[in-house]
């Protein structure tokens, strides 16, 4: 086995560490569950390898810059205030998801009220009303990165594809033989997978 090199993961801490071995690249973790910006890093990069065979004496130096950026991350963390912005009353019934798109200022929610809005994020402003679901709308989401077409799913069986400008209903997806729960595009936005409580996804 032969390490190729570090990849940093800050949430949850550690360090990935990418090796190959038969002439196929593999990859490990080293979680740092317990760091915290008092840990005493020099104890922790000897414990890191000395339990870490394929980490040598001569990459401590990389390990120790890797767990300062980890520190460095979690302090600024710490030092995050969070406050409640808005409070929407944006359906009848009770709300199911909701979900942003790539640039944060607009999001969508679905609702038992068989709707799905597109909001404002910043002003709250309810931007359009998405209708014609027979049931729940349960699963939502945005083409992102692009941001210009909404699909949602629905306990009547349908996925339906929206024009997120507009609000035009641009296409039903049928075939699930139950309530569809989740779904998502892919990441050119031409394609999007559907999962039902009948088992199967459908793309």
């Amino acid at each position: 086995m032969k390490l190729k090199r570090f990849l940093l993961r800050y949430y949850p801490p550690g360090i990935i560490l990418e090796y190959e071995q038969g002439n196929e690249l593999h990859t490990k973790p080293v979680d740092l569950l317990t760091l915290t910006p008092d840990t005493d890093v020099e104890v922790l990069v000897n414990t890191i390898v000395r339990h870490e065979p394929l980490i040598s004496e001569q990459r401590k130096p990389q390990v120790r810059k890797l767990v300062y950026k980890l520190i460095e991350k979690l302090e600024s963390n710490e030092a995050q205030n969070f406050y409640l912005f808005k409070i929407l009353r944006a359906h009848i019934l009770p709300l199911t998801n909701c979900a942003f798109n790539k640039s944060g200022d607009r999001f969508i929610t679905g609702s038992y009220d068989r709707t799905c809005k597109v909001w404002n994020t910043m002003t709250g402003e309810e931007l359009l009303t998405l209708e014609g679901h027979k049931n729940v709308v349960y699963a939502i989401a945005f083409n992102n990165p692009f941001g210009d077409k909404i699909v949602t799913g629905s306990f009547d069986k349908t996925a339906k594809l929206w024009n997120a400008e507009t609000g035009e209903l641009l296409h039903t997806l049928r075939g699930h033989a139950t309530e569809i729960v989740c779904l998502s595009f892919d990441p050119t936005g031409a394609i999007v997978a559907t999962g039902s409580m009948d088992s199967p996804a459908k793309l």
